[in-house]
C-alpha cells in the first residue's frame, strides 16, 4: 500500500482495490491468529512472558507440548507448563516469614513503648532508608504512574501502619506468643478470602485452587493455631486481667484483618504489571510510608506531650536501642522482607502464597521462645508440627485453569 501511493493519481484508482482487498484478507487472518494466541497466553497469566519454558509455547517446546493452535489441549496443558518453578516462589516467601518474624521482637524489647509510637517509628527508619535505594532505582520509580503511587499509598496506610500498630499493641497485652498465633490464622484467611474472588480476570491470570485441595491444608493450620492458642490461654498467670488478654487478642485479628487485605491486593498489583521489579516496589511503598510516618509520629508526640505524660519524648527512655531497633526491623522486615514478598507474590497465586505466610508464624514463634529461654511446651509443639504439615500439604496443591473452573 505505501508503494501504490508513490503512483499516478489515475494508475492507483485501476489497481489498488483488488490489492487492497488482498491485503485486507491477509490482515483478517494475522488478527485472528493473534486472537488466539494472545487468548491462549492470557489464560496462562504473566509468568509465562518472563521466562521460556521447554513446555511453554513461547519456548522451544518439548516432545509432546501441544501446538499453539490447539486450543483443547493448551486448556490442558499449558497452565502447569508456563508456570515458573514452585521451589522459586516458596524460597522467597521462606526469606520473607524469617525477615517479618523479626517484627514481633520490638514489642517484647520494648514494652513501654506505645504500640502507635513504635510502628510510626518503624515505618518512619522504612521511609528514610528507602530515600537511598530510591535514588537506585529513580529510572523506574519515575515509570509509576500516578495511579500506581495511589495505589502503593493505600498498601502503606493499612498494611504497614494500621497493621504494626495492631500487632504491636495486641503483643503488649496479650504476649508475643498468643499473638503471633492468632496472627498465625493468616494462611487459612488469605487463602479462603483469594479463593472467593469470581473476577474473571483474576481468575483467567491465576486460576482458582479447589476446595477439596485447599481445605486440608487450612483444616492443618487452624488445628495447629488452636492448639497453641489452648496452650497460651493455660499459661495464662491467675493474677493477669483477662479483659486486657481479650482486648489484645481482638487488636491481633484486627491486624489478620488489615494482613488479609494487603496481600491479595499488593499480590494483584505485581502480577497485573510482571515487568515491574518487585525491590522498585518495595521502595515505593517505603516512600509512600515517609510522609504517613512523619505526621503521626508528629501528631503523637503532639498528644502525648499535651496530655500530660511522662512518656520521654521524642524517643523514649532507650533512646539507643529504640533508634536501633526501628532502624533494622525497617531493613531487614519492612524493606527486605517486603522485597522477598513481592517476589513471592509475582510469581505465585495469592490462594497458595497466602498459605505461606505461615513462615513468619513460625519464625516469630522461634524468636518469641528464644527471647523467653524456654522450650515450646508439648501442645505448642505439636500445634507447630501442624503448621508445618499445612505448609507441606498446600506446596502440592496446584492451582487450576479458569477453563477447567469453567468447566465445572
Amino acid at each position: 500500500i505505501a508503494e501504490m501511493g508513490k503512483l499516478p493519481k489515475e494508475v492507483r484508482n485501476r489497481t489498488d482495490k483488488p490489492m487492497k482487498a488482498r491485503v485486507r484478507g491477509d490482515f483478517e487472518g494475522a488478527r485472528k491468529a493473534t486472537a488466539r494466541t494472545v487468548a491462549q497466553f492470557d489464560a496462562v497469566g504473566p509468568a509465562c512472558t518472563r521466562r521460556k519454558s521447554r513446555r511453554c509455547p513461547g519456548g522451544s517446546g518439548a516432545k509432546g507440548s501441544p501446538p499453539i493452535g490447539d486450543t483443547r489441549a493448551s486448556r490442558r496443558h499449558l497452565w502447569p507448563a508456563c508456570r515458573p518453578p514452585m521451589w522459586i516462589g516458596t524460597a522467597f516467601a521462606l526469606a520473607a516469614g524469617l525477615a517479618y518474624g523479626l517484627v514481633f521482637v520490638a514489642p517484647v524489647l520494648l514494652p513501654q513503648y506505645p504500640a502507635l509510637l513504635l510502628s510510626c517509628a518503624r515505618y518512619l527508619a522504612f521511609g528514610l532508608i528507602a530515600l537511598p535505594l530510591a535514588l537506585m532505582d529513580r529510572r523506574q520509580l519515575a515509570g509509576l504512574a500516578r495511579a500506581d503511587w495511589i495505589e502503593a499509598l493505600k498498601l502503606s496506610m493499612v498494611g504497614n501502619l494500621l497493621y504494626y500498630a495492631c500487632l504491636a499493641a495486641a503483643i503488649q497485652r496479650a504476649g508475643a506468643p498468643l499473638a503471633t498465633m492468632i496472627i498465625g490464622a493468616l494462611p487459612v484467611a488469605i487463602a479462603i478470602a483469594a479463593n472467593r474472588r469470581r473476577s474473571a480476570v483474576v481468575l483467567a491470570r491465576d486460576g482458582r485452587l479447589p476446595w477439596r485441595r485447599l481445605l486440608p491444608s487450612l483444616m492443618l493450620i487452624g488445628a495447629g493455631i488452636a492448639l497453641v492458642n489452648h496452650d497460651e490461654w493455660a499459661r495464662l498467670d491467675a493474677d493477669a486481667d483477662p479483659m486486657r488478654y481479650l482486648g489484645g487478642a481482638l487488636l491481633a485479628m484486627g491486624a489478620v484483618a488489615c494482613w488479609t487485605w494487603y496481600p491479595i491486593r499488593n499480590a494483584d498489583w505485581l502480577r497485573a504489571h510482571p515487568g515491574r521489579n518487585p525491590r522498585v516496589w518495595a521502595t515505593a511503598q517505603g516512600l509512600a510510608t515517609l510522609p504517613l510516618a512523619v505526621v503521626g509520629y508528629a501528631l503523637y508526640t503532639a498528644w502525648a506531650g499535651g496530655s500530660g505524660s511522662d512518656f520521654a519524648l521524642p524517643l523514649g527512655p532507650d533512646p539507643i536501642r529504640f533508634v536501633g531497633l526501628m532502624f533494622a526491623i525497617a531493613l531487614l522486615a519492612s524493606w527486605l522482607g517486603t522485597t522477598c514478598w513481592n517476589e513471592a507474590s509475582q510469581r505465585l497465586p495469592p490462594a497458595l502464597g497466602g498459605q505461606l505466610i505461615v513462615f513468619e508464624t513460625l519464625a516469630a514463634l522461634a524468636y518469641a521462645f528464644a527471647l523467653r529461654g524456654q522450650w515450646p511446651g508439648a501442645a505448642t509443639s505439636a500445634g507447630i508440627g501442624l503448621l508445618v504439615a499445612g505448609v507441606v500439604w498446600a506446596l502440592r496443591t496446584r492451582p487450576v485453569a479458569a477453563v477447567a473452573v469453567a468447566a465445572h
